[in-house]
């Protein structure tokens, strides 16, 4: 019997763990929230993150990572960003050195600007590249339950690994393919958050089709750009982890990112849309991420620039548009 823990009980750390159970799998969830532990295991139901939908009796929620560290086959990580690295630091001593980590987390950390990936090689011990994967690509954790058919992307640079990882998830409505581009994989997850804030702006000041399209495609060639000069793959960008997963958040109602966008739009402070916010738009701390990678990189990213500017400047989302459509021309091909 396949034993695996889920680190995070958000909606798709939630929605993971329920799916993995309805396979038979028995999976213990960490939940850090009282009230969250007390609805899963008195009621079957997280209805603070994933409301209206039955859990699995074979889902036990804990509270310790004692608890959800010992003894599994394989630990599935999704927590926000900003907490990953702490969380993993407290968790790593309740875990075998030989358990493959599987990270669900989409975002850049902004004090080092690490992927997730990254920051798994500065706290575990050397060599464990080797049973490290990460799942990405278009994936609504409501859609899942629903069993709506869906599609991901595995990517581990051990292949055997992401071949075992890919039968345990696969089902007839959730398809999983196989990738060894990590840092092309988790790129594409992190940075098109910010660009779903941009097209929640673009959608929310009634700018319509033509700009989401520009802004995707445009959006799109920034991801690249950057992804390609830190070592990924261009193929990648035009799969389910790039394109897929950017389509998705940046038309989808379900978006936390494009909504985020739509109220800034609307006038709403950042500060005043966090706190009232019970789930993270990774989007808002990516956006300061992304910038400070791209000037790093030497990399031009404008899309990035101005909602950095809207969010961490203070910058009027119409003179932000009107900057990126105004800014120098170039004479050569589409770049």
């Amino acid at each position: 019997m396949v034993k695996v823990g889920v680190v995070g009980g958000g909606s798709w750390g939630t929605t993971i763990a329920n799916h993995l159970a309805l396979k038979g799998i028995n999976v213990d969830l960490w939940v850090r929230e009282e009230d969250v532990y007390s609805q899963i295991k008195e009621k079957r139901i997280n209805e603070t993150f994933l409301p209206g939908i039955t859990l699995s009796k074979a889902i036990r929620p804990v509270q310790s990572f004692k608890e959800v560290g010992r003894e599994k086959d394989f630990l599935f990580v999704v927590v926000p960003s900003h907490f990953f690295r702490t969380i993993l630091t407290e968790l790593s001593p309740f875990f075998s050195s030989a358990t493959p980590l599987i990270v669900g987390t989409k975002g850049i950390e902004n004090e080092t600007l690490m992927t997730m990936s990254q920051v798994v090689a500065s706290v575990l011990p050397e060599g464990w590249g080797d049973r490290f994967a990460c799942l990405s690509g278009p994936s609504f954790a409501r859609e899942v339950c629903y069993k709506h058919p869906t599609a991901v992307t595995l990517a581990s640079r051990n292949k055997g690994l992401s071949i075992y990882l890919q039968g345990l998830f696969s089902t007839d409505y959730f398809r999983v393919y196989t990738a060894q581009d990590v840092i092309g994989v988790e790129l594409g997850g992190a940075l098109k958050n910010v660009i779903a804030i941009a097209a929640g702006i673009s959608d929310g000041l009634g700018f319509g089709f033509n700009a989401r399209a520009a802004l995707l495609t445009r959006g799109l060639v920034e991801i690249t750009r950057l992804g390609v000069s830190m070592g990924a793959q261009p193929s990648t960008f035009a799969g389910l982890a790039g394109i897929g997963d950017l389509i998705l958040t940046c038309t989808g109602d379900l978006s936390r990112n494009r909504t985020v966008g739509l109220k800034i739009a609307e006038g709403i402070s950042v500060e005043e849309l966090v706190s009232g916010m019970k789930m993270v738009a990774e989007g808002i701390k990516t956006s300061l991420s992304a910038y400070n990678l791209a000037k790093k990189m030497s990399v031009d990213m404008p899309i990035i620039t101005e909602v950095y500017n809207v969010i961490y400047k203070g910058k009027e989302p119409r003179k932000a548009v009107k900057d990126l459509m105004t800014r120098e021309l170039k004479v050569e091909a589409e770049q």
